[in-house]
């Protein structure tokens, strides 16, 4: 595994809510769903929107701010017309009170708590 990237202190991110970070670079929209965080890219696969500017739907879906074409957080799965390709997902390392990013590796179904 490589290095994780501490990004934000869990209290910082309210349930239900998304917001954006870049990361090395990497414009990712971060999750927090239910307690559970996830990282995906920011960018919505179908047109030029950000995700983090998106509502949450469906308790794990993001819709797109742009044409609403849903994407499944967890999965990265493409969910709802016109988005058919599916977003890249990141693993997140939950540890005591803060969240960071693998960017280098792909999401597990949920994120890992240590």
């Amino acid at each position: 595994m490589s290095q994780p990237i501490w990004i934000l202190k869990k209290s910082e991110l309210g349930v239900g809510s998304v917001r954006r970070f870049d990361v090395c670079g990497n414009p990712l929209a971060v999750y927090n769903l239910d307690g559970t965080f996830y990282a995906t890219d920011d960018g919505c696969t179908h047109a030029t929107a950000s995700l983090s500017e998106g509502e949450i739907v469906d308790d794990d879906c993001i819709a797109c701010p742009v044409h609403n074409g849903t994407f499944h957080v967890p999965t990265g799965q493409a969910m709802s017309f016109p988005c058919e390709k599916a977003l890249r997902t990141y693993k997140v390392i939950d540890q005591g009170d803060s969240v960071a990013i693998d960017i280098n590796a792909e999401a597990d179904a949920a994120s890992d708590v240590i």
